[in-house]
C-alpha cells in the first residue's frame, strides 16, 4: 500500500529485528498510549505469560521486547510522530 502511494519508508521484519525495550518505550511515547493498547490478546505469548491486559508499562516493554509477536502491528514512525497502522490507510495519515 505505501508503495502505491509513492510513499517511502523501510520495511523492519520484527521477527528478525525485534525492537529494544528503549525503542519500545520511545515508541509508547510517541503513540501516546498504554503499552497495553498495543498487545495482540489473541498470540500465542499472551496466553503463555497469563497476560491480562491490566499490567503497567514498565511490565509490558521488556515482554513485548523478549516476545515481538505481542506486538500490534503494523506501526509506521516518522520522526517524532507514529501510528497503528490498524487499518492500515491510517499509516498514510504520517504522509501529512
Amino acid at each position: 500500500m505505501l508503495n502505491q502511494h509513492s510513499v517511502a519508508h523501510r520495511y523492519r521484519d520484527y521477527r528478525k529485528e525485534p525492537l529494544s525495550a528503549t525503542e519500545l518505550k520511545r515508541l509508547v511515547g510517541l503513540l501516546g498510549v498504554p503499552a497495553r493498547t498495543l498487545l495482540r490478546k489473541n498470540d500465542a505469548a499472551y496466553q503463555a505469560l497469563g497476560l491480562t491486559g491490566t499490567e503497567s508499562d514498565s511490565a509490558l516493554v521488556p515482554l513485548i521486547a523478549k516476545h515481538p509477536t505481542l506486538l500490534a502491528r503494523p506501526i509506521g514512525v516518522l520522526g517524532d510522530r507514529a501510528v497503528v497502522g490498524r487499518p492500515p490507510e491510517r499509516l498514510l495519515e504520517l504522509r501529512s
